[in-house]
């Protein structure tokens, strides 16, 4: 499968690997994007591995953070429209596309 990011997910992601940068370092940083992005290639393979949660979307969380991805499949792709962080407000990403 192939995935893609919409630009509020992709947001997110840059505002988390800032956070853990500026509280824990660069490297803790860094290790938040990286995580991010094996899980993407997890799922890539893997596209049910993520629990059926709301509006026909799936979650799958992170192992280190408190984030959860939050995507949908159509055809031959993953879309990720959200990387949620497990306190924020539940289902504010429910309008994205």
């Amino acid at each position: 499968m192939t995935p893609s990011v919409s630009p509020e997910a992709d947001r997110e992601l840059t505002e988390g690997g800032v956070f853990y940068a500026q509280e824990g370092g660069r490297e803790l940083g860094l290790a938040f994007v990286a995580e991010f992005e094996q899980a993407l290639s997890f799922l890539c393979l893997h596209p049910h591995a993520g629990s059926l949660w709301r509006n026909n979307r799936h979650r799958f969380s992170l192992r280190r953070f408190p984030y959860s991805i939050i995507y949908y499949l159509r055809e031959n792709e993953i879309r990720v429209v959200a990387i949620a962080h497990h306190r924020q407000r539940p289902n504010y990403w429910a309008g994205r596309e």
